[in-house]
């Protein structure tokens, strides 16, 4: 598929990347019903490492099985499929070259209760490259004791995987001692983590959708000094763009918990209007039967494809 100017514009913004960087950026943001448009809908399906088998598969049994999520993403016309190693491994040789695959390579559990979550490396980027994989996802969380010690972990593996070709997609998720509950999804700190993850060179930012709570006291003074509009999912959206180096970083937002479908349909339009770059859908999308979980991935992009 030829490059579009909206394509060409987008990979103008990472100007100090590699050919072979830059040519799997392409790869997803041509691949799937939204190719060349610049908009991206992925499938995240690493809940059964993150949360257990029974809470992420069971609602639509056909989940335990790998093949059903890479099939899923394939016959949606998703611009990529996201999972970690084993699950990846399972379908590489039969799914590369039909959907760009994204290695996810670190991973928690929910088994053990801590106040300073941080996740373990389970993959490599060479098990990216040897699995023919489009990029490397990463998972920070701002907020924890131990968030240094990510961020350092994952300059190392974009450096490792810039230098061969690969692209990262970044999921930063504030949780720990250091953020409120409702202090995750605080329209502040979406904001901040967008900011510190274009900071720390992720090429595709993933954010939870923000709320209108802002949790930083010192953030509160500069959105009420300024004005900041955070009323609607868009405003606070378009927030977080800009926060991530004035949309010139593509960031896309999280379907989160399974919702309904005309909750999770209006807030994708909100989403939209406000300039996602797309949305990272997991739970919403493979827990539901594979009629319904069709209709609505193409519902979620018909949304973006005219917004």
């Amino acid at each position: 598929m030829a490059l579009t100017d909206r394509v060409k514009q987008i990979l103008s913004w990472y100007g100090s990347d590699n050919p072979g960087t830059k040519a799997n950026l392409a790869r997803m943001l041509n691949h799937g019903t939204l190719g060349g448009t610049g908009k991206m809908v992925i499938l995240p399906v690493d809940q059964g490492f993150e949360h257990g088998p029974a809470r992420s598969f069971q609602p639509n049994p056909l989940g335990y099985d790998p093949d059903y999520h890479a099939q899923l993403a394939v016959d949606a016309g998703c611009n990529a499929y996201a999972a970690p190693l084993g699950f990846i491994e399972a379908v590489a040789d039969r799914y590369a070259g039909q959907i760009p695959l994204i290695l996810k390579v670190n991973n928690s559990d929910s088994l053990a209760k801590i106040e300073q979550p941080c996740s373990a490396q389970t993959a490599s980027v060479n098990d990216a490259l040897r699995l023919g994989c489009a990029a490397i996802g990463y998972t920070i969380y701002p907020g924890s004791g131990q968030r240094n010690a990510m961020y350092e972990n994952l300059r190392a593996l974009i450096a490792e995987a810039k230098a061969v070709g690969l692209p990262t997609v970044l999921w930063a998720y504030p949780r720990g001692a250091g953020v409120s509950k409702d202090g995750e999804t605080a329209v502040d700190v979406a904001a901040y983590a967008a900011q510190i993850a274009a900071q720390l060179g992720a090429h595709v930012i993933k954010i939870k959708p923000p709320k209108a709570h802002i949790e930083q006291a010192e953030a509160k003074k500069i959105f009420d000094k300024y004005g900041i509009k955070i009323d609607t999912l868009a405003d606070r959206t378009r927030h977080c763009v800009q926060s991530a180096f004035n949309g010139k970083r593509i960031i896309i937002f999280s379907g989160g918990e399974a919702k309904g479908t005309p909750e999770l349909l209006a807030e994708v339009t909100e989403l939209a209007r406000g300039g996602a770059f797309g949305s990272i859908m997991g739970r919403n999308a493979f827990q539901r039967p594979r009629d319904e979980a069709l209709k609505l991935l193409a519902d979620v992009m018909d949304v973006f494809k005219n917004n």
